[in-house]
């Protein structure tokens, strides 16, 4: 039984006691000597405030795009007139982060955060440089592989980004994004990771389980990832049905509203539905009302009456050819 199927299993058998204390060995104790100084220091007070403007910024970019309606006659020049706008409000963060590190060059986390502000607005060559300084002054941050790592899943080399993930775990084994974006790249890069660990694809796919079995026993309630466990069932071939509907119910439990729950329900059905299981899915989509998914809905039952239709056609076929007096 995979560690995965064992936190499942806990975690919808067990009603008084979360995953995390039954399923797997506790994690090792974390290895990172990062040294954080006091909320006095006048550094830190600084590096605080810049991560505030960072944020509020990154909230005000945000409203701005969401409020972002173009005009059907001038649609480019609205979008142009958008992106100065988001320009204009991003420009005194990118310099009061570069103010900062021309003062405090070695602050490896203003260095951290720097890179991710580069990341998010699409400077990926930047981001990596702050990065890797920052690895480089605080070897034994977590933090800075683990972004690093991310990076090479990206633009490779992927194996990079195998050993990065694997130091960041050896740092900080209790947080559950680095297991989880670990267990998403083998995941990804099959072929790579085969040759890497010297396993063959199913043994990937065991790997990878396990990786996000680890994150999901590290953060059992967090849907999201959940949510994102339970797809990897799509792309494992042969279909590991009882597993995966396992994690898709799971999944269902976490759903913290009526659109998440009905989302998880046509998961749960198009698994059904690849397993054969017609009526149950045919069940499970009758529970589906919300006009949201309408027609994700509609798009599934026209996939079940197509394989439904199928199997009874391929049954058909299958008695005529066993009848008495039929031709060799």
């Amino acid at each position: 039984m995979s560690n995965l199927l064992m936190v499942l299993l806990t975690a919808l058998l067990t009603s008084n006691a979360p995953p995390a204390e039954l399923a797997l060995p506790a994690a090792p104790a974390a290895r990172t000597n990062v040294a954080r100084p006091s909320p006095d220091d006048p550094v830190e007070q600084e590096y605080r405030k810049l991560l505030e403007l960072d944020d509020q910024t990154q909230e005000e970019v945000d409203r701005l795009i969401r409020e972002f309606q173009p005009v059907a006659t001038d649609g480019l020049k609205a979008r142009e007139t958008l992106r100065q706008r988001v320009e204009d409000r991003l420009a005194p963060v990118r310099r009061a982060y570069e103010d900062f590190l021309r003062r405090h060059p070695n602050h490896a986390r203003a260095r951290l955060a720097y890179g991710s502000f580069l990341n998010d607005v699409k400077d990926e060559e930047g981001a990596v440089e702050q990065w890797e300084k920052a690895r480089q002054l605080e070897p034994d941050n977590p933090a800075a592989w683990n972004n690093l790592a991310n990076y090479y899943g990206h633009r490779g080399p992927v194996t990079n980004a195998f050993r990065y993930y694997q130091r960041a775990i050896e740092l900080d084994p209790h947080e559950p994004v680095y297991y989880h974006n670990f267990g998403t790249t083998v995941y990804l890069f099959r072929q790579d990771a085969m040759q890497f660990f010297g396993i063959n694809e199913q043994q990937v796919f065991d790997k990878a389980l396990d990786l996000y079995a680890r994150a999901l026993q590290l953060d059992p309630t967090n849907f999201f990832l959940a949510h994102d466990i339970a797809q990897t069932y799509y792309g494992i071939r042969p279909l590991r049905t009882n597993e995966a509907l396992l994690a898709w119910t799971y999944t269902l439990g976490l759903a913290r509203d009526e659109v998440e729950r009905q989302g998880v329900l046509i998961h749960l059905a198009r698994i059904n539905i690849m397993a054969g299981r017609f009526e149950k899915a045919r069940e499970l989509l009758g529970r589906v009302t919300e006009p949201s998914l309408s027609e994700l809905k509609a798009r599934v039952l026209r996939n079940l009456e197509h394989r439904e239709t199928e199997a009874h056609r391929a049954a058909a076929e299958k008695t005529q050819e066993n009848a008495p007096g039929s031709s060799p």
